[in-house]
């Protein structure tokens, strides 16, 4: 009876604290530091749309090996970030942002990100800016080294609190809840061609899942940034590309939709949409506009200050030349990725119980419109594995980074065997109170990463002005040629 209430207090203290994260306040302060460095590095994501496509996608298939130990190219950075951030947010979470804030949600989602573009520029730069070598040869850095080095020794406490919740957090939305879906989706694939569901044993499946799971992030985590690295390039382009593939199919073949759901995301972003399924009258213009910038921040991370942990061991000189690959990563996870979430669901004609929670199921079922009921959940469980799988190999590396920054380079491993451990736990244990806990956490850590931004502001503003200044005069040499 004790222990009952102790959970429900906790649980009620926790959605108060969540309440507040991804609440109204935390909205307008992602949307008001995006907007001040979107302003204050003229427009970078936008002007030099053009060039930065150019000298990010248009290298990948030039970079030459790294020949320094301590980093990884460019591209590996990329994807090492993109691993963490394409996730199964972007597959149930946005679908869920649009049962219960309506199509307008898409619209808000996409302001977030080119907003966020701007965040996670400077997020890059600023992270290469101040990065250091660690004992062991390899290129760290981040938030709490920027808010250290950046900012001087009255700002190490808000360095150390970023440091403390970003390890924390990578137990939580990069581990445990991550494993939980990759061992949801296996069994799901197992009831759905079973001739007899009920006789599966799912703890033992859920188990299995686990220790394969563990085994090889030992492998990949142990070998160091560099075989992180590695796996991230090869896994990423391909989890893309088969979900890119997937979307496309459902769009063409329901093309005749294409105009209507435009204008419900159009329209729906300013109360305009009206569903008759479900009872449902209308969406609060509020509730619309809050699912949709939460969802964008929540898959691309920009503002949250964890994916410049990942770039700031990438080989190059230019601190700016870095940030490229920020506005990269934004427009691919949320402009490519999560759009077409919500074009599967939205064109599809699946039905939506407006106002209520949804997630995966809306995607599969959208996909089922053209590949059938078992094709869908075979290729959405693939999608998903892979999506999840990537976001732990992602938030490995974050957590050990926070970690090292506390403790030093003696603590990496002994967090890394507790990192693994947990993969086992996480794939066999309910997780529901899990997923709000470890969403409070990933939202905190934006707290002192958006402050380190705002004071730092000034010093990205000239890092971004002086290097355009010199491609406008010929004198940026390409690093990768």
């Amino acid at each position: 009876m004790v222990l009952s209430s102790f959970v429900e207090s906790f649980s009620q203290a926790e959605r108060a604290v969540n309440g507040v994260v991804w609440g109204w306040p935390m909205m307008i302060l992602f949307l008001g530091v995006g907007l001040w460095l979107t302003v204050g590095n003229g427009f970078v994501q936008f002007i030099h749309f053009g060039y930065v496509m150019k000298n990010t996608l248009g290298k990948v298939f030039k970079q030459k090996k790294v020949d320094d130990k301590g980093a990884v190219t460019p591209f590996q950075a990329v994807s090492t970030a993109l691993a963490s951030t394409v996730g199964t947010g972007n597959i149930a979470g946005v679908a869920g942002a649009i049962a219960i804030g309506g199509p307008g949600a898409v619209f808000w989602m996409w302001i977030s990100a080119l907003l966020g573009m701007a965040t996670k520029f400077s997020e890059v730069a600023l992270a290469i800016h101040f990065r250091e070598r660690n004992p062991k040869g390899d290129w760290i850095g981040g938030p709490m080294f920027y808010i250290s080095k950046g900012l001087g020794r009255g700002w190490k406490w808000l360095a150390v609190l970023f440091a403390i919740i970003g390890a924390l957090t990578a137990f939580g939305i990069g581990n445990l809840t991550q494993l939980n879906s990759i061992a949801g989706t296996v069994s799901n694939v197992f009831i759905s061609f079973s001739a007899n569901p009920e006789a599966l044993n799912i703890g033992r499946i859920n188990l299995i899942v686990g220790i394969v799971v563990a085994i090889i992030m030992a492998l990949i985590l142990f070998g160091g940034i560099k075989r992180i690295g590695a796996t991230a390039e090869k896994i990423v382009p391909f989890m893309a590309i088969l979900y890119i593939v997937g979307g496309l199919a459902v769009i063409i073949t329901h093309i005749s939709s294409i105009g209507p759901v435009f204008r419900d995301i159009f329209t729906g972003a300013f109360g305009g949409f009206q569903p008759i399924a479900g009872g449902v009258a209308g969406f609060a213009i509020s509730e619309t506009i809050k699912r949709g910038i939460s969802r964008g921040v929540f898959s691309n991370e920009a503002g949250l200050g964890s994916a410049p942990i990942a770039h700031a061991a990438a080989h190059t000189k230019d601190p700016v030349q870095q940030g490229l690959y920020g506005i990269l990563e934004v427009f691919l996870d949320t402009i490519v990725i999560c759009s077409l979430t919500s074009l599967i669901v939205l064109m599809s004609g699946t039905p939506i119980e407006w106002g209520m929670n949804a997630g995966a199921e809306l995607t599969t079922a959208g996909l089922a419109t053209v590949f059938g009921a078992k094709a869908a959940s075979l290729y959405m469980a693939i999608a998903l594995g892979c999506f999840a799988f990537t976001t732990v190999l992602g938030w490995s590396l974050y957590g050990t980074r926070c970690i090292e920054f506390l403790f030093g380079v003696k603590a990496i491993r002994i967090y890394q065997i507790i990192f693994v451990a947990m993969v086992v736990v996480g794939a066999t244990m309910e997780l529901d109170m899990a997923w709000n806990i470890a969403e409070t956490l990933n939202g905190m850590m934006a707290i002192p990463n958006l402050i380190g931004l705002a004071l730092l502001s000034p010093l990205a503003f000239k890092l971004t002005k002086n290097y355009f200044a010199r491609v406008k005069a010929g004198e940026i040499i390409d690093e990768e040629e």
